[in-house]
């Protein structure tokens, strides 16, 4: 955790993803190694979109699924990374799929970092820590 001035850094993750019981454990893991932190969730691309155009604190990070109804991960990124306001906004894909053409073409949209969903999800708490390491890195 890092101390601003002597307090707890409050950060905004945004979980996107249709599976309610994945959003509760994305949340939950990121509350048991980031206490201070906020996390958003929205089960779609749309609802995501809706949400994000219309709050002021804009997440620091945003983790998608792909596969989702209504909009799905692809077409809600590739919406994120045209809008001026929310292209600067890291995105971490978050997916059961290891198909290679999809980690490809997510990096072409403009995915910071591609995550696997864990069938461990005792491991997930550090897996977000990394992801979010490698993107803070890479945004350096």
């Amino acid at each position: 955790m890092m101390l601003i001035q002597g307090r707890m850094e409050t950060k905004i993750i945004m979980i996107i993803d249709d599976d309610e019981d994945d959003r509760f454990f994305f949340c939950s893991a990121v509350k048991k190694v980031y206490p201070s932190y906020i996390c958003e969730q929205a089960q779609n691309g749309k609802e995501a979109l809706e949400k994000l155009r219309d709050n002021f604190k804009l997440p620091d990070y945003i983790f998608l699924d792909l596969n989702m109804p209504v909009m799905n991960g692809s077409d809600c990124l590739r919406e994120l990374k045209s809008d001026q306001v929310l292209k600067n906004i890291p995105v971490v894909i978050f997916t059961t799929s290891m198909y290679p053409p999809d980690v490809e073409f997510m990096r072409e949209l403009g995915a910071a970092y591609f995550m696997i969903k864990p069938l461990d999800l005792t491991t997930l708490p550090d897996e977000l820590v990394m992801a979010m390491k490698v993107v803070s890195l890479s945004t350096v």
